[in-house]
């Protein structure tokens, strides 16, 4: 389905659960208030909500959290909705801590891409930003994910860590961290992604000291020699460069300083099941009383077909990122999905 400014809606980002295994930072803080399990949508309410969105085009679904392998039985889920007319891929973001444990369980499943969340190579600043000593899980995991012909990205925010823990200056001369480098090395030798992602003022996000990426990629451009744009590929709006010799990519999502709104494709759903159309506002729909609805039949499809056509049509233009003012959205990213 089009929205209102001509752009083809086809993608589902759905939270299963605002819960952590890890504490990062700029996300999930240890003093962050849960939902009771009674307020987040069932397999069964995801599983009539993607039958819904796949009535009006939308094939593509991304499955998030909070850490969504906390979930119990996340693989039967990803397993529905793949089983789900008109549902072509479903994809999973995940901290990789749970990773190489459930892996076989996902590609029984038919898991069709793993996005990991990895901001630092270095053990003992992983822990500072995580609240865990769990890197070398984080790694193992990705090595058998990429030994295994599924598609690995590897998402790292790009946040100044360097500045944030006192490690750098405020008049230091702009350098690439050595956190950026060490990350882009993993698509040396594996056929990964390795994507920076640029810090959004949301959440707890808005109080660290994000790496514009208007500074940062041509500094990693004036790093690595014959360094040339690829095609994109995936569902999302990363720029994808190529390094001679690297059997990955290196990928930018720059929503600040490449602002993409003209061709985002995509809407979300919260855990607790309210249908957001931009992640700078707090508008939407809140579909939890439909799905839950007794009727089991062709009304509460119905329902929830104009529900998300309510969302799909009030999406905005774009966001308002660098208006501060302007942004209404105030919950935290676990809250809203990642």
């Amino acid at each position: 389905m089009k929205d209102s400014y001509g752009r083809n809606i086809d993608y589902l980002r759905i939270s299963v659960t605002d819960r952590f295994n890890l504490r990062c930072l700029y996300c999930m803080p240890e003093d962050i208030d849960l939902s009771p399990m009674s307020d987040i949508l069932t397999f069964e309410d995801l599983a009539s909500v993607a039958c819904a969105a796949a009535k009006l085009g939308i094939s593509k679904i991304k499955i998030t959290g909070g850490e969504p392998l906390v979930r119990r039985d996340v693989c039967h889920l990803i397993r529905m909705l793949k089983d789900t007319h008109g549902i072509d891929q479903v994809t999973l973001t995940t901290n990789g801590m749970l990773l190489g444990r459930f892996l076989t369980g996902l590609i029984d499943a038919g898991i069709d891409g793993i996005n990991v969340s990895l901001d630092t190579l270095d053990r003992g600043r992983y822990g500072r930003i995580t609240g865990h000593d769990g890197l070398e899980t984080v790694l193992d995991g990705i090595n058998k994910a990429a030994g295994s012909n599924i598609p690995v990205k590897i998402n790292a925010v790009s946040v100044d860590w360097d500045r944030y823990f006192g490690t750098s200056k405020a008049d230091d001369a702009p350098a690439i961290p050595e956190d950026v480098k060490a990350l882009i090395g993993l698509a040396e030798d594996q056929p990964v992604d390795v994507r920076f992602i640029e810090l959004m003022p949301i959440g707890y996000g808005k109080d660290f000291p994000g790496i514009p990426h208007d500074i940062l990629i041509p500094q990693i451009k004036a790093l690595y020699d014959g360094m040339t744009e690829a095609d994109r590929r995936g569902n999302g709006p990363a720029v994808y460069y190529k390094i001679p010799g690297y059997k990955g990519r290196i990928g930018f999502i720059s929503a600040i300083h490449g602002k993409f709104c003209n061709e985002c494709n995509r809407i979300r759903l919260t855990s607790k099941g309210y249908l957001k159309s931009c992640l700078c506002y707090d508008t939407g729909v809140d579909i939890k009383s439909i799905v839950r609805q007794s009727d089991l039949g062709a009304v509460k499809q119905e329902r929830l077909v104009r529900a998300f056509e309510q969302c799909i049509l009030s999406k905005p233009d774009s966001h308002s990122f660098t208006q501060k003012e302007k942004i209404t959205e105030k919950l935290t990213m676990s809250a809203i999905g990642g």
